[in-house]
């Protein structure tokens, strides 16, 4: 991989234009019945059409095997190692909601959760509450007092919100609660090694979960809380830094909001469905020279097991695609950060179609690619592409990198 410093020693300022849509757990698994996935399941007369004039691969997040969260996938999308930058969930949950985070403050991500009679998880995500409940459910939470620190409870959307405890000496090497699967207890939080300060904060993270659920006990279905993704704020190089790069965000979802702003993009104001954000693309076409498109209900769907609602999102974005084209942008890339399989309900280790158009292209199709969907794009040219190495893929397609070496 070729590190940042290099990367940015690379890079020029041009007019050129760059977007890259992400189509949030874009990758799928046949279904038995008719032994296709999602994406060869949809019309996509567009997207099928711009394949054959691209170039195509897939892309893997961080290793075979390894199902990616969201923030290490899209990181990578962006140039980052993984494992190097691991973030954690609650900064960007904090950061997506506009929350001023600063230096004594460890954030975590919540989900309001419902659990049985048996203290069981029957609903990670408690029936995917609306916001304006969230928002009531957070007033209640907001009365819950912890020794030594200032606590925030702050809605995020849905069933999820952002715990923020300020206070000095506090640790985010403390495991999650969230066992990520239903029909299991809610977990401890517990401090990852032996560290005094994680010691203080587990307690303080488990005394929080205490008092949420006897504050929650009487309601349905947001009757328990799970935390993960403890954070404070990392030390990441900036991405509109080492790609000289003027970068807007188009994003629903607070979280992707977020990891936009921590990498020093801006982000772009719209309304919430995915017309808002294509015409946020079009209002913004002249201010910047880096497009970050983010599409979510490809992977809502799929979590939520809708083999059918996932079809219907992908033929959604391959709808708008036209005014996406339209723009002209130098490159444009398509692809997912991770797959989220309808069968699994869940991320998954499948890699993630991906395309790339520029006139600098030399197509794959018509004897390779003829369409946009797993099995096709395993037959293009970029092949199995770590996404780590995609920036670099499209800095240089749109002229942005000097030559390396004499």
């Amino acid at each position: 991989m070729v590190p940042l410093h290099v990367l940015h020693e690379l890079s020029i300022s041009t007019p050129s234009k760059i977007v890259l849509v992400v189509l949030d757990g874009l990758g799928g698994f046949p279904d038995p019945a008719t032994g296709k996935t999602e994406l060869e399941t949809a019309r996509t007369p567009h997207l099928d059409d711009l394949a054959r004039r691209s170039n195509c691969g897939l892309t893997q997040a961080v290793a075979p095997g390894i199902s990616p969260g969201s923030g290490p996938a899209h990181l990578a999308l962006f140039g980052y190692d993984p494992i190097v930058h691991n973030v954690g969930r609650g900064i960007l949950s904090a950061l997506g909601i506009g929350f001023e985070v600063g230096p004594d403050d460890l954030c975590a991500r919540m989900n309001f959760a419902t659990i049985d009679e048996r203290g069981v998880i029957t609903d990670r995500r408690a029936g995917r509450i609306s916001t304006e409940l969230n928002r009531r459910l957070v007033e209640k939470l907001r009365t819950i007092k912890l020794p030594g620190v200032q606590l925030f409870v702050e809605t995020e959307s849905g069933h999820r919100a952002a715990v923020i405890f300020r206070g000095p000496g506090l640790s985010d090497r403390l495991t999650d609660t969230d066992p990520q699967r239903e029909g299991l207890p809610p977990l401890q939080v517990e401090p990852i090694g032996d560290d005094p300060a994680a010691r203080r904060s587990a307690e303080l993270a488990n005394e929080f979960v205490r008092q949420a659920a006897a504050l929650l006990k009487d309601e349905r279905p947001a009757n328990f809380v799970l935390l993960r993704g403890f954070a404070r704020y990392p030390n990441i190089p900036k991405f509109t830094e080492t790609f000289k790069l003027k970068a807007g965000a188009i994003a629903v979802y607070p979280m992707y909001r977020g990891l936009a702003r921590l990498v020093g993009m801006d982000v772009l104001e719209h309304g919430e469905s995915l017309e808002d954000e294509v015409a946020s693309l079009e209002r913004h076409w002249d201010a910047y020279e880096f497009f970050f498109l983010h599409y979510k209900n490809t992977d809502t769907t799929g979590e939520d097991g809708n083999f059918a609602a996932k079809v219907a999102a992908i033929e959604e974005f391959d709808a708008v695609l036209p005014r996406i084209l339209a723009l002209r942008p130098d490159v444009l890339a398509i692809t997912g950060d991770h797959s989220t399989p309808s069968r699994l309900r869940s991320h998954s280790w499948h890699p993630v179609p991906l395309l790339v158009h520029s006139q600098w292209c030399i197509p794959d199709g018509p004897d390779g690619v003829d369409g946009f969907n797993e099995r096709a794009c395993r037959r293009g040219s970029l092949g199995v592409l770590p996404a780590q190495q995609l920036m670099p893929l499209l800095m240089g397609h749109a002229l942005k990198l000097e030559r390396y070496g004499a």
